[in-house]
């Protein structure tokens, strides 16, 4: 009893610490508003106030992506929260935090000797701010703790007696399912299963593959999903500016050196990074991969003994990026090769070694226990204070660019979503500016076309208003917006057989736009008045 007594004080200041730290990371964030597509997400997501929206999501018929839970989610808080951001922050910082609890318990099952330096890392480390932070990727925050609980579920199962696996196999097959329906970029977890299999006892036996099967088949059947939705839905309108396989193999290559640097260096790190060119790879390119086998044929070698545990983490870590490394298609790519959140749940690999080494030297290392303590601290404390000041940065949309901007000029979407707060706080030369350095980079933006195009209408600026709101139906010639925007400076300039033309289309692909029907029929009147 007195032992027990400690233990659990202890435990419950970790937990209050890591909840503490939390809560002061992301208390900037925590009162901000909408950014970036969080807008798309939930004030304008016609399915979250609709009744009937649940079926609606399940059955697949609303949002460019298949993560039914997820939206399932977000359904639920609109009936408590509405409009109010807080209280999706509220969710996705609680969801997060509950992760780290778990991933915390998951190293003392592995049987980590300070397991809780991994949960209090994740915590503090910069690159989950994203994730966390920024509303719309409440699938990250959502999915993990899922994932988490089947991993810890599976553990028990691995080590239970064999009259008591079925019911943890049960919860860890239906928490995997979970996850997946939160976001299935978890789809790697089966051969995770099978990493943890060779880590514990030195091989795969056909026991473990048996028991991978319907995960394999779960991650199977959503992966499909996935990428039928990422083909007919979000890539509906971009081309992804990359070439055969060699350049595939040379952004996977890039990316997974990328996140392993910012894993362990997480500095400058923005919501939008340069997309650097692959067409054609250089030869540079392609060491990661040398590197890559490198370590791996270090870490067989060295399996007997340390070896085989690190295997384990960076496995973790390597296996969890596939699904967004490039090989399979994601509308993001258009924007970047990598993201902050693509990471985060990779980034438990990284941080569980660490936690292992830090446990490794504090055994090994009794004088030094003091010093090792004072750099833990000091470099927690660092990662903390990095981290609530990225997390700053999502209070707004205006924040949130200027950000972006300052460390990636060539942010093309963040100028055209700079642009558009810009015009809807009537700066509209500031906007016009915007737009420009957009287009300058990327000429093949519609939406910036657009958006230009109808300030310069506002401005009264008529034959630039058509140039560019032509430009914009180029690109997206099933505009009703554009094309209803496009007969309004035809109407002005008039020119009204051309503003019929285009409220007729518009009408066409929208029959409900009130709008533009009454601009139709009062084109229509101004054509026979001018006729002679």
């Amino acid at each position: 009893m007195t032992r027990e007594r400690p233990r659990a004080a202890a435990i419950l200041w970790q937990a209050a610490l890591i909840v503490l730290v939390g809560g002061w990371i992301y208390g900037p964030a925590l009162h901000g508003g909408w950014v970036w597509d969080d807008l798309t997400e939930i004030p304008r997501n016609s399915v979250l106030p609709d009744p009937h929206g649940l079926a609606k999501i399940w059955a697949g018929s609303a949002g460019p992506d298949y993560f039914p839970l997820k939206t399932s989610v977000q359904w639920v808080l609109w009936r408590a929260w509405g409009e109010n951001a807080f209280g999706y922050h509220l969710v996705s910082l609680g969801l997060h935090l509950l992760g780290a609890l778990l991933f915390w318990r998951l190293l003392e099952k592995l049987g980590l000797r300070l397991a809780w330096l991994g949960g209090l890392f994740f915590v503090v480390h910069p690159l989950v701010v994203e994730s966390v932070a920024w509303i719309a990727e409440l699938k990250n925050t959502l999915s993990l703790v899922f994932l988490l609980a089947a991993m810890l579920a599976y553990v028990r199962f691995d080590e239970g007696a064999p009259g008591k696996r079925r019911l943890p196999y049960a919860l860890a097959l239906v928490r995997f399912a979970l996850a997946l329906l939160s976001k299935s970029s978890v789809v790697m977890f089966p051969f995770v299963l099978l990493l943890y299999a060779w880590w514990r006892r030195g091989r795969v036996a056909r026991r473990d593959l048996a028991a991978a099967a319907p995960f394999f088949g779960l991650s199977l059947l959503l992966g499909l999903v996935t990428v039928f939705f990422q083909y007919h839905r979000a890539l509906a309108f971009w081309t992804i500016p990359v070439g055969g396989a060699a350049s595939h193999l040379a952004v996977a290559g890039t990316s997974l050196a990328f996140y392993f640097w910012k894993g362990l260096v997480p500095l400058g790190l923005q919501p939008m990074y340069r997309q650097w060119s692959v067409l054609p790879p250089s030869p540079a390119q392609f060491l990661p991969w040398l590197a890559l086998a490198v370590l791996a044929a270090g870490l067989w070698i060295r399996r007997a003994t340390w070896g085989r545990p690190a295997a384990l983490g960076l496995g973790f870590f390597v296996l969890n990026l596939v699904p967004v490394l490039g090989f399979l298609p994601m509308s993001y790519l258009h924007i970047s090769w990598v993201a902050d959140h693509f990471v985060y749940l990779s980034l438990l690999g990284l941080v569980g070694l660490g936690a292992a080494a830090a446990g490794a030297l504090w055994d090994r290392c009794p004088a030094g226990r003091i010093g090792l303590a004072g750099g833990i601290a000091v470099l927690a404390l660092l990662m903390a204070w990095e981290s609530r000041g990225y997390a700053a940065s999502f209070r707004s949309d205006e924040a949130l660019w200027t950000r972006t901007l300052q460390r990636n000029p060539e942010a093309w979407l963040a100028r055209v979503d700079l642009g558009q707060d810009l015009f809807q706080a009537g700066r509209l030369e500031e906007a016009i500016g915007q737009y420009d350095r957009a287009l300058a980079i990327r000429s093949d933006l519609p939406e910036a076309y657009y958006n230009r195009g109808s300030i310069f209408l506002r401005l009264g600026r008529l034959p630039e208003a058509i140039r560019d709101l032509e430009a914009a139906l180029r690109l997206q010639p099933a505009s009703p917006d554009a094309l209803t925007n496009l007969g309004n400076a035809f109407a002005r300039s008039g020119r009204f057989a051309q503003a019929i033309g285009c409220y007729e289309r518009a009408l066409r692909i929208e029959p409900g736009a009130t709008d533009t029907r009454a601009n139709l029929a009062l084109a229509r009147r101004a054509l026979a008045g001018a006729a002679p």
